[in-house]
């Protein structure tokens, strides 16, 4: 599923870019070599980076 259409970023990439340490929407740009440009996907990946610093939370305690 792509998560951002102008940029070709599917969820996997998103995940994994999560997973390598981004902490904002502009961080998985910046890991694919690109920007925003209509920013629809940005509250779409702000709230997968919520979800797994929540799970990091959860998994630390």
């Amino acid at each position: 599923m792509y998560v951002c259409n102008c940029n070709g970023i599917r969820e996997r990439q998103v995940r994994a870019a999560i997973d390598a340490g981004a902490c904002k929407p502009a961080d998985v740009f910046r890991a694919h070599q690109c920007k925003a440009q209509c920013a629809r996907c940005v509250c779409e990946m702000r709230q997968m980076i919520d979800e797994n610093q929540q799970s990091l939370r959860y998994a630390a305690e």
